[in-house]
């Protein structure tokens, strides 16, 4: 079958494997502030994606896995407890049933990382241990990003120093909207120093960012001053993740490596519920970047429902019958 590639090899690596982390450069406000956003040309190209590519059978199968390997398998919610998140790093472990992966010849897959709050860290580091799957902490005051600079600084270090390898962190929406390019910079360098050795994550909340343009802004921004993903929103705004939003951040992406040979991730977060539309993102991501940003270290979803439905999809692939959605309950 098609689908029985070296999953193993390419599923459950962490992001350092291949990818320098991007080391920034300095604030470059011409290049900044010559960035534009066309709109409808924006829209009308994104309007395009759902039906522009159609992968069926054993295809629709290895991409699916690959969405899969892509996930950052994400519960933040008031209610979350130590058990919720064992639970959910036991999905992240084996998030298709075995036989399935096995006939499949996808033995060895498991998403791409665990995201949870800080408080939740050292209970998904004991679960995930000896895994080789990062735990991700979202942090600096998620999901507004309005308290203190010093406790939101405070919250990445600690975060760090209790295992979290991954860091998502939410800029101020406020410098954005003002067009303080300076002090974004700035905000950004100073959390992508606490973070150390871990990847930094830089959620840019593009829903209350007001225009497009303003979307492709601060995403170079946040590049140039070293972030080694950038993320669309917390989940928690009233617009998330949008194809529109998506082809902005990915061609501002492209830009920066273009001019700067260095190859930042990109995570769409929030709205992303069914199988379909990961395939869309996967599209999306191959036509304006490449196969090479179709890796785990360069490419996530912020996801937890969409697991499911992908688990449904791989079963109807399998047994030629679809189950229902509750017996791939994630939490």
């Amino acid at each position: 079958m098609a689908t029985k590639t070296k999953a193993k090899d390419d599923t459950t690596h962490l992001p350092q494997t291949f990818e320098p982390r991007n080391p920034g450069m300095a604030l470059d406000l011409d290049w900044v502030l010559g960035v534009h956003a066309n709109r409808s040309a924006i829209e009308r190209r994104a309007a395009t994606l759902p039906g522009r590519r159609s992968v069926k059978k054993d295809h629709q199968a290895a991409w699916l896995c690959r969405a899969i390997s892509c996930i950052d398998l994400t519960t933040l919610s008031g209610d979350d407890t130590e058990g919720r998140v064992r639970r959910l790093c036991a999905k992240a472990r084996q998030p298709v049933r075995a036989d399935i992966l096995q006939e499949l010849g996808m033995e060895g897959l498991t998403t791409g990382a665990v995201c949870v709050y800080h408080d939740m860290v050292p209970t998904a580091v004991r679960a995930l241990e000896g895994s080789n799957i990062p735990v991700a902490a979202v942090s600096t005051g998620f999901p507004a990003g309005l308290s203190p600079f010093n406790l939101r600084v405070a919250e990445i270090h600690a975060s760090v120093e209790a295992g979290a390898r991954e860091i998502d962190i939410v800029i101020s929406r406020r410098h954005v909207l003002q067009g303080n390019w300076q002090a974004l910079y700035d905000e950004m360098r100073a959390f992508r120093a606490a973070c150390g050795e871990a990847h930094v994550k830089a959620i840019l909340a593009t829903g209350e960012l007001g225009t497009l343009k303003n979307v492709a802004r601060a995403s170079l921004v946040c590049m140039m001053a070293g972030a080694d993903f950038i993320k669309t929103s917390t989940g928690k705004e009233s617009v998330n993740a949008t194809l529109p939003v998506s082809l902005v951040m990915i061609r501002a992406i492209r830009d920066y490596h273009q001019r700067t040979g260095v190859r930042v991730g990109y995570k769409p977060a929030g709205g992303i519920s069914k199988a379909k539309d990961s395939l869309t993102y996967l599209a999306l991501m191959k036509d304006e970047l490449g196969d090479r940003w179709l890796q785990p270290d360069l490419f996530r979803f912020g996801a937890s429902s969409l697991l499911g439905d992908i688990e449904r999809q791989l079963e109807h692939h399998v047994t030629g019958r679809y189950s229902a959605s509750h017996r791939h309950a994630i939490g």
